[in-house]
């Protein structure tokens, strides 16, 4: 499942690689793409790669994966973001991760490409993703009816929504003797486009109101502009 909004230049390259990687689960599955109210070619984009395309028309990534979850038919939900290209090798490792029958949910440590502030960043992140078992919103995979039971993304929130996901599917994990797995063998390669779009200035004034105002500013959609603006 792939959430867009105006994601017209890399839709295309994300459902090709999605599509490829897939063919590692060995059986059936579905690509959905979930058009964030889109003013631009993602949803035409989306249907000429396959895809099946739903309509979220509240703009909020939180809304746009629930609402693609709500679609979806199979038993596990992956989630993969428009900006970021799975491996055929990486989708092994997480139907391994299906098949010990043990897990609960999981996601993938990310590909430290780029510039050497986003791979110095990228690193310490994937440290911390390991040891906290709290997976990055480019890459999460978990059991349809789990999700569901604990009601999804927060609809509350417009970013750190994974982290959110987390805490709550962590709690169910241990109470269940299940585990939820960080797959780091084969890294997921994602975009650094925003250091590009926002430089590291208006970056870290943005991180800036999350630390000093983290309730309000991650509820508050003009805080959270690197996902809302439309800026790609």
């Amino acid at each position: 499942m792939v959430p867009a909004f105006n994601e017209e230049r890399l839709l295309a390259g994300t459902l090709e690689g999605v599509k490829s990687a897939a063919q590692a689960l060995a059986g059936d599955w579905e690509l959905i793409v979930c058009d964030n109210n889109s003013t631009d070619r993602t949803a035409e984009i989306a249907r000429a790669a396959g895809a099946r395309v739903v309509f979220e028309p509240h703009n909020q990534i939180s809304r746009a994966r629930n609402s693609g979850a709500a679609a979806a038919a199979g038993e596990w939900l992956v989630f993969v973001d428009a900006d970021s290209v799975p491996s055929a090798e990486l989708f092994g490792d997480l139907k391994a991760a299906i098949d010990a029958g043990d897990c609960l949910a999981g996601g993938s440590t990310i590909a430290p490409e780029g510039s050497f502030a986003f791979r110095t960043s990228i690193r310490g992140w994937n440290l911390f993703s390991r040891l906290t078992r709290w997976a990055a919103g480019a890459f999460i995979f978990c059991r349809r009816e789990e999700f569901a039971g604990i009601g999804g993304f927060s609809e509350e929130l417009y970013a750190s929504e994974e982290l959110d996901l987390f805490r709550r599917l962590k709690r169910l994990a241990r109470s269940r003797s299940m585990s939820i797995r960080i797959l780091h063998r084969h890294p997921l390669r994602t975009s650094d486009r925003k250091l590009h779009l926002y430089g590291r200035v208006e970056l870290l004034r943005i991180i800036g109101r999350f630390v000093l105002h983290p309730r309000r500013s991650l509820r508050t959609p003009a805080d959270c502009q690197p996902w809302y603006d439309g800026r790609r």
